[in-house]
């Protein structure tokens, strides 16, 4: 799975936002779920003012470490304005610069979230997308995911400064 790296500008999402790890999410104690399941039955989307588009957005961030510290998980949608937060909501920067795109198999949601991040875990640093800056990814969810079913999607992995594109 070779990623596609790129310049990309920032931008903010507004969106709600909980803390974890990959250990405990994986330790069927996570809160990304619960996360999910809130944003979508309090319809949460079409909460947030000035979306630029209408894709989800989640945006990890705050990275206590690595992969493997407390990060910020916040669902949302990019904005062209912070001027109107709704309570209980948030904003997150997500810094420009360069980024790995990976793009994951067709498949059930969770099947194929869980499996790029697996898969971009397990790439070297030598690789195009293996030198993590740790500030900020997020995950795309495009009209390619609106059947939960047959979903793709699009994680943005941030590169440090010194990653090299090949």
């Amino acid at each position: 799975m070779n990623p596609k790296v790129v310049e990309e500008a920032g931008f903010n999402v507004i969106g709600i936002a909980e803390r974890t790890t990959n250990a405990k999410e994986m330790s069927g104690e996570g809160v990304i779920g619960k996360q999910w399941g809130r944003f979508f039955q309090d319809n949460l989307l079409a909460q947030i003012p000035n979306r630029a588009d209408t894709s989800i957005i989640a945006v990890i961030t705050d990275y206590a470490t690595d992969k493997d510290g407390e990060y910020t998980h916040l669902i949302g949608a990019r904005v062209t304005s912070t001027a109107d937060v709704p309570a209980g909501m948030v904003v997150k920067k997500v810094p420009a610069g360069k980024y790995a795109i990976f793009t994951s198999e067709e498949g059930p949601v969770a099947q194929v979230v869980v499996g790029t991040w697996k898969r971009i875990w397990m790439q070297p640093k030598t690789a195009p997308g293996g030198d993590r800056a740790y500030k900020a990814d997020y995950e795309v969810y495009d009209e390619r995911a609106r059947d939960p079913e047959n979903t793709q999607m699009d994680v943005h992995v941030g590169l440090s400064k010194r990653a090299l594109v090949k």
